[in-house]
């Protein structure tokens, strides 16, 4: 009889251990079941509570529970797992808990292109990083330029160089800067700054031209062409009469049609009114669009308007008879659609 009891009980621990088994392995095997990658967001005053909701939130109840019981174990401290955390399909419970609690984080890809304003790049930063956009335009205005001195306002749309970068979610304003202009730093390679030089052109008004050529045309076999035409006007002294720096004058660069009262605003950044370069680029110009400057082939063309068949093409000339004819066409055109703005 004793051994009878002593056989039951055996055989009820192996049952427990067998079923703590299969729990422990049902905790170890569990996997995220999502479609797609999820990212985790810890900000920086987030309690146990609040971990707990962003988990179960944006991994599902079931698999965001067993996360947070996981991570409770492993550290259960919040401040210690300040970050962000992506979660891709098939990842088990334990490891995205371990993750959190020894802050493994998953840098963020942020892509800067097509930044007319500071502005528009403070909003891209603050969209997808931490800090926020307001932090993000303090920590631009005190960008220094290539040679360590602070950068002229007007100057700061040529600190930055649109690419696609890797920060980390809780990057300070000041490190996201740091790393934006060690970007810089390294475009103005040498042999761009001796190119710059040869054309009689520091690095900002490389930039100046290139936003303004950027502005006039999407067409990028265009854009070596127009940066030609207008480093010709420069070096024969005329004014630039770009429309885009009149649109940028006025704020408004929807306007498709440039007419007497805006080209009579005045600004330092209309250039039919001034001569020479505007203060500063009108945005923030791609890495192509300044070696389209940097390496424009000669031509001798100096008047430059819309085809008036609206292709984004331009047509250009070296004599005024001949670009005032482009011109009609093009107002043609224009008066046709009834475009008078």
């Amino acid at each position: 009889m004793r051994m009878k009891k002593k056989n039951l009980w055996l055989y009820i621990l192996c049952g427990i251990a067998a079923i703590v088994g299969i729990s422990a392995l049902s905790v170890l095997s569990a996997r995220f079941d999502g479609e797609a990658a999820v990212r985790v967001n810890i900000p920086r005053e987030a309690t146990k509570e609040s971990v707990r909701d962003s988990l179960t939130g944006s991994l599902g109840h079931k698999y965001g529970s067993l996360v947070y019981r996981l991570w409770s174990v492993a550290s259960g401290d919040a401040s210690a797992s300040h970050g962000s955390y992506l979660v891709e399909p098939g990842a088990s419970a334990l490891v995205t808990a371990n993750d959190i609690a020894k802050r493994h984080q998953t840098p963020v890809r942020v892509t800067i292109n097509s930044m007319r304003t500071l502005d528009d790049l403070s909003r891209r930063l603050g969209s997808r990083l931490e800090a926020t956009p307001a932090q993000f335009r303090a920590a631009i205005d005190s960008v220094v330029s290539l040679d360590s001195a602070t950068v002229k306002s007007e100057h700061l749309p040529a600190a930055f160089i649109p690419d696609t970068y890797e920060f980390y979610w809780t990057d300070s304003p000041r490190k996201v800067m740091e790393k934006l202009l060690e970007a810089r730093d390294a475009f103005w390679t040498p042999e761009r700054l001796e190119k710059a030089r040869m054309l009689g052109l520091t690095p900002v008004e490389v930039a100046t031209v290139a936003s303004i050529v950027e502005e006039e045309s999407a067409k990028r076999d265009e854009l070596p062409v127009i940066a030609r035409l207008y480093m010709n006007r420069l070096n024969r002294g005329m004014k630039l009469q770009a429309d885009p720096t009149v649109k940028y004058a006025i704020g408004d660069f929807s306007l498709r049609r440039i007419t007497g009262k805006h080209l009579s605003v005045e600004s330092p950044y209309n250039t039919y009114r001034n001569t020479g370069l505007p203060p500063g680029p009108i945005r923030i110009p791609n890495k192509t669009t300044i070696d389209a400057v940097l390496n424009a082939p000669s031509n001798n063309y100096i008047y430059m308007c819309a085809k008036e068949d609206f292709s984004g093409y331009h047509n250009f000339a070296s004599d005024y008879a001949t670009h005032e004819r482009n011109a009609q066409r093009y107002r043609a055109a224009l008066n046709r659609r009834g475009i008078y703005r």
